[in-house]
């Protein structure tokens, strides 16, 4: 059988915050929806935004750090795989289907009191690793304050 792939890559901000719970053998759950936008010109040359929102799971130690660290407006970036699952609704009897991500990997880009800023990162999280970045975030003086329109994107 030929190797394939299940990767997504994520990098947005939290929609709301993360709803935690307890599976019935104890392990932490935390589930949050997460956006992503894409901007786009139109047939007339506006400029428009999508918002593509996606659903998340994370489990055990990260969802430990969802609870701590994440709540609506943190940016984050996220590394995991794409799950479906499909159930029979009880009302109308219809097939339904509900799209995933699984968490594998977690860095908080928003600083700890600054949800949505998009300052420099502050902790992460790999699900092979229990060590966290816990550098501080960097001062104004070590990035260059230059502006970038859109003209300066190559793509």
């Amino acid at each position: 059988m030929a190797k394939s792939v299940n990767k997504v890559i994520l990098l947005g901000n939290v929609g709301k915050d993360p709803e935690i719970r307890s599976t019935g053998g104890g392990t932490m759950v935390a589930s949050f929806t997460l956006a992503t936008s894409d901007r786009y010109q139109d047939a007339q040359g506006n400029w428009q935004d999508k918002t593509e929102w996606h659903n998340l799971k994370a489990f055990k130690r990260t969802a430990e750090i969802v609870r701590d660290y994440v709540k609506k407006g943190t940016k984050l970036y996220v590394e995991g795989k794409i799950t479906t699952n499909s159930w029979d609704d009880k009302e109308s009897g219809q097939k339904r289907y509900r799209t995933e991500i699984i968490v594998n990997d977690l860095s908080l880009l928003s600083g700890r009191d600054d949800s949505g800023g998009g300052s420099s990162g502050g902790y992460s999280r790999q699900s092979n690793t229990t060590s966290f970045d816990q550098r501080p975030a960097a001062g104004p003086d070590e990035f260059a304050q230059t502006e970038i329109s859109d003209d300066d994107i190559p793509f």
